[in-house]
C-alpha cells in the first residue's frame, strides 16, 4: 500500500492508460480522482473501486482545472500526485489538418496540464508532492502524419524539465513517461484496425507486442513514489524497444 493516505488526480482517467493508472494507484491505497470530458466512462472507472471518484469537465478551462483540484481536496483533505494524462491522437498532413484541430491538440496536451499543475502547486508544495506528465515516443521520432500530436507531446516534455527546475525549491518533483503503442481506445479513434495495429507491433517493436496500461502504470507510480525523492526532470520511454528501431 505505497500510496495509503495519499490523494491522486489522474486526468484523462476514463479509458486506456488513464483507467489503468487510476486502478493501479487505488490498488496501492490512494484516493484517486479521475477527471475527463466523458462522464459515462469516468463513472465506469469509479465503479471499479471505492477508492476512485469521478469529475467530469474540460481541463483546458481554467475554472474546471481549479475545480478538479478543489474536489480532490474536499474528498481527501490533501493532494499528493497529479498525473497529466488527458490526450488524444491526431493524424493529418500540413494541408489537411484544420486550425481548430491544431488548437485543440495543443490546448489538451499543453494548456490543460499547465492549468491543472498551476492550480495544484500550493497543495503539492505543502506535502512535497509530485507531477507526472504523460508524453509519447512520437515526440522523439518525426512523423509526417503525426506532426502536431508529436509537437504537442514534445512541448509537455520541455515543460516537464522547466517545471522540475522551477518547482524544486518548493519540494515538488516533476517527471514524465513517454509510452509507445499501448492498448487504448486512442488507437481505434485514430482509425487503425486491430489487424493493422498487430502487424505494426510485430514488425516494429523488438519485444513483439504493444504495451498494456499496467506497463505504463509501473513507471508512473515509480516516479510518484516518495522513494524517488531524488529524481526530477526526467522522461522515460516505455515503448517495448520501439525507440531503437523507429
Amino acid at each position: 500500500m505505497r500510496f495509503a493516505n495519499r490523494s491522486v488526480v489522474v486526468t484523462g482517467g476514463g479509458t486506456g492508460i488513464g483507467r489503468g493508472l487510476a486502478l493501479a494507484f487505488a490498488a496501492q491505497g490512494a484516493d484517486v480522482l479521475v477527471a475527463g470530458r466523458r462522464e459515462d466512462r469516468l463513472m465506469q472507472v469509479a465503479a471499479e473501486s471505492d477508492k476512485i471518484a469521478a469529475f467530469a469537465g474540460d481541463i483546458t478551462d481554467a475554472g474546471v482545472a481549479a475545480a478538479v483540484v478543489s474536489r480532490a481536496l474536499e474528498r481527501s483533505g490533501r493532494l499528493d500526485v497529479v498525473v497529466n494524462n488527458a490526450g488524444r491522437l491526431l493524424r493529418g498532413s500540413l494541408a489537411s489538418t484544420s486550425p481548430s484541430d491544431i488548437q485543440d491538440i495543443f490546448s489538451l496536451h499543453v494548456v490543460g496540464p499547465a492549468l491543472v499543475a498551476r492550480a495544484a502547486v500550493p497543495e503539492l508544495e505543502r506535502v512535497s508532492g509530485s507531477i507526472v506528465n504523460v508524453s509519447s515516443i512520437v515526440a522523439h521520432h518525426p512523423s509526417a502524419s503525426a506532426a502536431y500530436y508529436g509537437a504537442s507531446k514534445l512541448a509537455i516534455e520541455y515543460l516537464t524539465r522547466c517545471w522540475a527546475v522551477e518547482l524544486a525549491p518548493q519540494g515538488i518533483r516533476v517527471n514524465a513517461v513517454a509510452p509507445g503503442p499501448t492498448e487504448s481506445e486512442a488507437l481505434v479513434a485514430a482509425e487503425l484496425s486491430a489487424e493493422e495495429i498487430a502487424r505494426a507491433n510485430q514488425a516494429q517493436l523488438p519485444l513483439g507486442r504493444r504495451g498494456r496500461p499496467d506497463d505504463i502504470a509501473y513507471w508512473v507510480l515509480a516516479f510518484a513514489d516518495s522513494a524517488a525523492e531524488w529524481v526530477t526532470g526526467q522522461v522515460v520511454s516505455v515503448d517495448g524497444g520501439a525507440g531503437l528501431t523507429w
